[in-house]
């Protein structure tokens, strides 16, 4: 009795892996074995890094909007706050970019805020 081997089945999943390994460096785009090891790690890193990156923008929008709170002389947790009294509903993805793109605008907000917080 003949053992069976993968054949064409074997060749397709490792054709599979080395695919996804283009680009990599030395023996990881080349042999199977480490292909295989880094294309699991890459999907590792990517499967985390996609939430990462909603946290590590939020962090960058709250960072540009405290930065022109602070021209206006509001610290960022007084001007959310005097937004929400204001009952101005705009997230801070939009705020950030009022603020670096349209600072006249941001200013308008700003004093808004300014006018709930001391009314």
């Amino acid at each position: 009795m003949a053992r069976v081997k993968g054949g064409f089945v074997v060749r397709r999943r490792h054709k599979k892996v080395l695919k996804l390994a283009r680009g990599y460096f030395g023996s990881k785009h080349r042999i199977y074995k480490t292909a295989n090891e880094q294309v699991m790690k890459s999907m590792q890193y990517a499967y985390r890094d996609r939430r990462t990156k909603k946290r590590d923008f939020r962090k960058l929008w709250i960072v540009r909007i405290n930065a022109a709170a602070r021209m206006n002389g509001l610290t960022y947790s007084k001007l959310m706050h005097g937004l929400k009294l204001a009952e101005v509903n705009i997230n801070r993805k939009m705020l950030a970019d009022l603020a670096v793109n349209d600072l006249e605008a941001f200013n308008s907000l700003a004093n808004v805020a300014k006018q709930k917080i001391n009314a």
